[in-house]
């Protein structure tokens, strides 16, 4: 991993790039239902804060060993995200 920095940007453009991904699919069928796609947005949101809270803990003792496990966090949880986009 090179920076926190940078896993921070990527956390912001995975879970951005999936709302926005929601958003396409709400405009592209005007004429279902979008509670599903809402709930997708709400979970992507909240997937954000946890995230973004799990990276500004200070009271960790790896460092490294923590960061690579919020990355694969965002990994499983991104893809989680995008089947249920693909579901609807």
């Amino acid at each position: 991993m090179a920076s926190v920095r940078i896993l921070k940007r990527d956390i912001n453009y995975v879970l951005g790039d999936i709302i926005e991904a929601v958003y396409i699919w709400e405009l592209t069928n005007p004429e279902k239902d979008n509670k599903k796609a809402e709930a997708i947005i709400d979970d992507a949101i909240l997937t954000f804060d946890e995230l973004i809270a799990k990276m500004n803990d200070k009271k960790v003792e790896n460092k490294k060993q923590h960061y690579k496990a919020i990355n694969k966090e965002l990994e499983d949880r991104g893809r989680k995200l995008i089947d249920k986009i693909n579901a609807l």
